[in-house]
């Protein structure tokens, strides 16, 4: 993350979720040194199938506008009772929330939201202001969740793949900040495609692991160079990305994937690594944006 002044964005609704997620941001602004923007706006739209529907949407944005003051008010006191000296500032909008978050991620340091409970519904819709973000900001977008309001020493656990700058140097820098080790995960598979071997119980998977294994030391190594203070222990494992990640994220304290990028699909195709992680992870669950030269 390039600029390190820029405010932790935090979307709070009055709910309790997004409360928690609230303080969760605060106390990472606090060892982050960064501002707290702690923001309220209109609600999520999502997909609007009738007009019924359209003036449901526009009744809960005029009881949001009424809402809102005390909403950040809230959220505000419950941050500054346990971090009294981050930085708050609030922020109305009368925007749907989606839209305000994106174009707050432009100049945000990341986005934290509450993680509403994902249903295969809302997966499919994109009817989730959670999947909506994913894929779709300037910047990594936290789904907060699990029940610490407070990032703390446990493993940071980072999905690894080919194009894995953005997650590593995010995942280095909390890392750093929050005295965590960094737990780097790799997903291979065993199985091999017609045609791509013409003897396949002859493979040698002990080499192709061993192989995994170097690949991932090699890209992780200039991460360790910079961090030295950084612990590191990197897994290879022959599983789906989703079943590898999952397993390291008992004893974890967050987990960071990456997007496929900001196309007009990205949230349908956020990725099934990530929408899994949405729908299973125990932990906050953070998903960066893919690098502007990888869209």
């Amino acid at each position: 993350m390039s600029d390190r002044t820029a405010p932790i964005v935090v979307g709070v609704d009055g709910t309790s979720a997004a409360l928690h997620a609230a303080r969760w941001a605060g106390a990472l602004a606090e060892r982050l040194a960064a501002p707290l923007q702690i923001v309220h706006a209109g609600p999520h739209i999502g997909h609007q199938f009738s007009d019924a529907v359209g003036a449901l949407v526009a009744a809960g944005a005029q009881a949001a506008r009424e809402a809102s003051p005390q909403i950040l008010k809230a959220a505000a006191e419950a941050v500054r009772q346990v971090h009294p000296n981050v930085d708050i500032t609030t922020t109305s909008l009368d925007e749907p929330v989606e839209d305000a978050l994106k174009k707050l991620s432009r100049h945000a340091r990341i986005i934290v939201v509450g993680c509403d409970e994902l249903t295969p519904g809302a997966a499919l819709l994109v009817g989730s202001l959670t999947l909506d973000l994913c894929g779709h900001t300037r910047c990594p977008v936290v789904a907060w969740r699990g029940e610490s309001l407070i990032p703390n020493t446990k493993p940071i656990v980072v999905g690894v793949d080919g194009s894995s700058d953005t997650v590593l140097d995010l995942a280095f820098e909390l890392a750093a900040a929050l005295h965590a080790p960094v737990q780097a995960v790799h997903a291979w598979s065993m199985r091999v495609t017609a045609g791509d071997s013409a003897i396949p119980f002859l493979i040698d998977w002990a080499a192709i692991e061993l192989e995994q294994v170097k690949t991932l030391n090699r890209t992780v190594e200039p991460y360790c160079r910079s961090h030295p203070d950084v612990a590191v222990d990197v897994l290879v494992d022959a599983a789906s990305p989703r079943r590898a990640l999952l397993k390291q994220l008992t004893d974890a304290q967050m987990v960071i994937v990456g997007s496929r990028g900001r196309g007009a699909l990205a949230a349908t195709v956020l990725g099934s690594t990530s929408l899994n992680l949405l729908h299973h992870s125990p932990v906050p669950v953070v998903v960066c944006p893919a690098a502007p030269d990888a869209e």
